[in-house]
């Protein structure tokens, strides 16, 4: 039995006026009965379910806590009606920053620190985390710590999984005789030389180096500003692109700026028609068609690159998108996060269990209890070899490539899916390292017994080329600019600027769709300077001038996690 629930049982035994006798074995209440197993109602704001947890998960928790848990999702306005009432539950799971604080407030969740239930009970957390919980504690004014937010890190210096890549058609690259991309200029021959190579695609229809679309486009052109990001390191920041290494900020119209060289990057792609005439009028799955098609050679994101193009049949031709990047590029990757984010663990003030949600949110924080969130429990699914390298079972192979999987040994008698814990709620990130391990992480991508064989003599091309199986290990072999994870939050643009600002997101969104579409440079510097001038008129200065403050207060933000 679990001292947090010995400890409460004790304190009601000494609250009752007729204390009877505490039995061998068993715990007894003032009515001499004996104590059943706890229900714990977890209100989770993420969770998609409502009911009683099953599955492993349960089997799990009542064998290692006596614990059972009764989720409850935020339907209904289920947050205002627990909120009225004054009782959100036993655990509480945020995923909205303000409810938390809100709660905390208004009294409604526990003092982690009252009665030592942290020290006593959560040592893990309070060992490990400490950054992330002195961040709560500054949260309110009463300075004390009502929870945990999740997706924290040991440290800010190493990065989550990249979204933004230099993927590029590596089959065609290997063809051409591997040729040295030192800069756009070589990666703007390097494309002329693929269409050469390869002019149409499985259709018959013209290949094109990039193929845009529209749709994302928020303060300036995504696809360009995205350029810059891979380029020089650089994160989209208001109008502009902020410098994570020196915290300058470069507003989107700075003369000789980043964003108005990519701009000039992809008017030269287009004047030599290597970039999708359709770009303009595009959507993304518009661009998912050319891309499944083999009509397009490259993609700033994984996601909208080699994760579309490298499908079963592609790979069995020996075509295969795998990342190129120029030498003198730094890309940027979004570092991980000692403060975590902005979704919480908590416990709600009513509860007469605390110490027990204490040990179980302290699970959830512990190498082992992390790891069962994710793939299920240790010596079932997943385990550690005599070198301290993770690997998945047999029934852990089934159980991570297909949820259906029936659980197998003392976890029969469901599916893997049916057993998932339906808090839906994380604690460390998943790019960060497992202690327990040989120095990997959680996330199963990056552990050796999962990189397998190339899947084609391409991919083995890549790999032999780069020295590397993974992006992540490609990415340290060359410059790189670990983006910091803060506490910094973005304040809200007063109402006398709104208007100001629309009209000079406009000007420069539209007039950058014209100045890529021009027929020649002259027109291109045409553009750009009547663009200029617009974003004057309406304004641009006083966008200028907000947003260099706020670059300074992010600036502050990561200097204070880098202390």
């Amino acid at each position: 039995m679990k001292k947090g629930f010995l400890k409460r049982a004790v304190k009601k035994l000494v609250a009752c006026t007729a204390v009877s006798a505490l039995l061998v074995g068993t715990l007894t209440g003032c009515g001499g009965k004996k104590k059943e197993v706890i229900t714990l109602t977890v209100f989770s704001e993420r969770a998609n379910y409502s009911g009683e947890q099953m599955g492993w998960t349960a089997k799990y928790l009542l064998d290692n806590y006596n614990v059972k848990l009764n989720i409850v999702p935020n339907t209904d306005g289920a947050f205002n009606t627990r909120t009225e009432a004054g009782d959100l539950g036993d655990i509480v799971v945020f995923g909205s920053e303000t409810d938390f604080i809100k709660s905390a407030q208004n009294g409604l969740l526990f003092d982690w620190e009252e009665d030592n239930v942290l020290a006593d009970y959560g040592e893990y957390v309070k060992d490990h985390c400490s950054l992330a919980l002195e961040k709560v504690r500054g949260m309110t004014d009463a300075k004390k710590i009502y929870g945990i937010p999740y997706e924290v890190a040991p440290n800010s210096d190493d990065f989550q999984t990249a979204l933004y890549s230099w993927d590029i058609r590596w089959d065609l690259y290997e063809q051409l005789g591997h040729p040295e991309v030192k800069d756009l200029n070589d990666y703007l021959q390097l494309f002329k030389d693929m269409k050469a190579l390869c002019p149409t695609d499985e259709a018959g229809k013209p290949t094109y180096a990039f193929s845009l679309w529209p749709d994302w486009d928020g303060d300036m052109v995504m696809y360009v500003q995205n350029m810059a990001r891979i380029y020089y390191g650089l994160d989209e920041f208001q109008n502009g692109l902020y410098d994570p290494s020196t915290g300058t900020f470069h507003g989107a119209l700075e003369e000789n700026g980043p964003y108005l060289e990519m701009l000039k990057f992809f008017h030269d792609l287009y004047v030599n028609d290597l970039l999708d005439p359709a770009s303009m009028t595009a959507t993304y799955d518009s661009m998912v068609e050319k891309m499944t098609k083999g009509g397009v050679f490259a993609s700033v994101f994984k996601y909208a690159g080699e994760d579309i193009f490298n499908t079963d049949d592609h790979l069995s031709q020996n075509q295969i998108m795998k990342p190129l990047r120029p030498e003198e590029s730094r890309i940027a990757v979004y570092g991980l996060k000692p403060l975590g984010s902005n979704n919480y663990w908590a416990i709600g003030a009513k509860t007469e269990y605390p110490e027990l949600c204490m040990e179980l949110i302290n699970f959830f924080y512990t190498p082992e209890g992390t790891m069962f969130s994710l793939y299920g429990p240790k010596g079932v699914t997943w385990d550690y070899d005599e070198d301290g390298d993770t690997y998945f079972t047999e029934l852990g192979k089934k159980t991570s490539n297909d949820k259906s999987t029936p659980m197998e040994g003392d976890y029969a008698g469901s599916t893997y899916h049916d057993g998932e814990c339906q808090i839906n709620m994380t604690s460390w990130s998943i790019n960060c390292e497992n202690p327990d391990s040989n120095g990997e992480t959680y996330n199963c991508q990056d552990w050796k017994s999962e990189q397998g064989d190339p899947k084609n003599d391409a991919e083995a091309d890549w790999r032999s080329f780069t020295g590397c199986t993974s992006f992540d290990e490609y990415i340290r072999t060359g410059k790189y600019v670990v983006v910091p994870g803060t506490a910094y939050v973005e304040k809200e643009r007063p109402a006398e600027l709104e208007t100001t600002w629309t009209n000079v997101k406009n000007c420069i969104v539209t007039n950058s769709w014209k100045a890529i579409y021009a027929k020649d440079d002259a027109e291109f510097d045409s553009i750009v300077s009547d663009m200029i001038k617009q974003a004057n008129d309406y304004g641009y200065d006083k966008c200028l001038e907000w947003a260099n403050e706020r670059a300074k207060e992010r600036k502050a933000a990561e200097d204070a996690v880098s202390k």
